[in-house]
């Protein structure tokens, strides 16, 4: 626990702002594991889809919530999957 008036205000700035970031990664995870199973099953809406995975997870990055690289690496293996998809 915080001794100090400002630490417990850090405390609780630190509690909502991984609330949000945990939000915001999982809506990522979710978006993408929804287009994955979508590859899976062959449908061809898949590639309008992503248009707002690859948003997500644009935004994601923008916010520092995940790291640039990992944005591009998360959204090149995605397009990789998309693009296979006849």
């Amino acid at each position: 626990m915080p001794n100090k008036k400002s630490a417990e205000k850090e405390l609780r700035k630190t509690i909502k702002r991984n609330a949000a970031n945990k939000k915001v990664a999982s809506k990522v995870k979710t978006l993408v594991k929804a287009n994955i199973k979508q590859i899976q099953a062959k449908d061809k809406k898949v590639k309008e889809d992503v248009s707002k995975t690859i948003q997500a997870i644009d935004k994601a990055a923008k916010k520092g919530i995940i790291k640039k690289n990992t944005a591009s690496r998360k959204k090149s293996r995605l397009m990789k999957k998309v693009n296979s998809v006849k």
